[in-house]
């Protein structure tokens, strides 16, 4: 994932900052609790395509 479009990406309901998951290809939102994912090196940066963030994923993002 380049670094320079992790900067300038929000998240697109609350305009918050958002987590590079590399391990699982998502980025991830604390503030809506939701994963977006990440197909072919493209973020899908819609709700609608985003999974929910379990209680315990949010835990672990410290």
């Amino acid at each position: 994932m380049d670094k320079h479009l992790l900067d300038i990406l929000v998240d697109p309901i609350t305009k918050g900052p958002l987590i590079y998951d590399k391990k699982n290809q998502e980025l991830l939102s604390r503030a809506s609790r939701l994963a977006y994912p990440i197909r072919d090196g493209i973020p899908v940066m819609l709700p609608e395509e985003a999974r929910e963030l379990s209680s315990e994923e949010l835990d672990n993002m410290g």
